[in-house]
């Protein structure tokens, strides 16, 4: 059984999809899509250094895009199960058939303008907590008047909310835990994307969604999805909602996921899984960064895909 994963923010890197620009198409693909995001795709994916592309407005479509344009190279048909973290919820929900690409792109494009608007309202941050005991760690977050934005791994929570909390959390960390500030916008996934959430509620509302054609994991609870206007309910909650990739993980498992791949820009989601599915029937993984990765990527679809795996 295999799984098609999208990444989601932070996980960029400059010129990340030059190489992919050498396929037929690509770049009056990323044109298209530019318009239809309101930003410059091509130059962002290319030219642009690091700090242009962690500006939250510009990051989401750009990711979306590359999950969609490489996911073009697959057959799909082959794939069993998708799932994205955070933003790349989108390209893993067009990629199930529930959006059209172009649909994709256009509430990513909503999604990265109302998110930063939002962050601009008032001072707040994120910080990854690393190791400790997940119970602890969660008290001592919301002891701080903070939130656990991001649950990726039983080692790995993500707190959000004020600077003046994170700051705490800091200088008082749950035992045996580390505190790593992100150099983020603000608190996503939280109350305070609030405005963000209606905003692009406002907008997915008039959008056509079709039932998923595969099986299709959302981050609110790691569960699969039937409805497609369920699934867009869902992408809009989560503005504001925890990321449950944990849950996704165990939802990996418990479907018997024997072969992952990650789209590009790839390698966050591939760690986090070969660190909790680890050991007997652990899945093979390939992380899809380039054209050169292609090969390895369709001997994994067609070693792991269950034959007839589109519903």
């Amino acid at each position: 059984m295999l799984a098609v994963l999208s990444p989601g923010q932070g996980s960029q890197k400059p010129g990340f999809l030059t190489p992919w620009l050498a396929l037929p198409g690509a770049e009056a693909r990323l044109r298209e899509w530019s318009a239809l995001a309101d930003v410059d795709l091509l130059h962002l994916g290319t030219e642009a250094d690091a700090d242009e592309i962690k500006d939250t407005a510009r990051t989401q479509p750009l990711l979306v895009a590359a999950t969609l344009l490489a996911a073009e190279q697959l057959p799909l048909t082959g794939v069993d199960v998708v799932a994205g973290h955070s933003v790349g919820e989108l390209g893993a929900t067009a990629l199930a058939g529930v959006l059209s690409a172009d649909t994709a792109i256009t509430l990513a494009g909503v999604r990265g303008r109302e998110m930063a608007a939002a962050c601009a309202l008032e001072p707040t941050g994120m910080s990854a907590v690393l190791g400790g005991d997940p119970a602890e760690v969660l008290a001592a977050i919301e002891s701080h008047g903070l939130y656990p934005a991001n649950r990726n791994s039983a080692g790995q929570i993500v707190a959000a909310g004020s600077l003046e909390g994170l700051a705490k959390l800091a200088a008082e960390p749950p035992a045996k835990a580390r505190i790593i500030a992100l150099q983020v916008a603000g608190a996503f996934h939280t109350p305070f994307m609030a405005p963000a959430e209606t905003a692009l509620g406002v907008v997915a509302a008039e959008v056509t969604a079709h039932d998923p054609a595969r099986v299709l994991l959302s981050d609110l609870d790691g569960t699969s999805v039937t409805s497609g206007r369920e699934m867009v309910g869902r992408l809009v909650r989560q503005v504001t909602a925890p990321v449950r990739w944990d849950l996704c993980m165990r939802t990996l498992k418990d479907l018997g996921v024997t072969g992952v791949i990650e789209l590009p820009p790839a390698g966050t989601l591939a760690g986090l899984v070969k660190r909790e599915l680890k050991g007997e029937g652990a899945p093979e993984i390939v992380t899809l960064n380039t054209p050169d990765d292609l090969p390895a990527a369709l001997d994994l679809i067609a070693r792991h895909a269950t034959e007839g795996a589109t519903r």
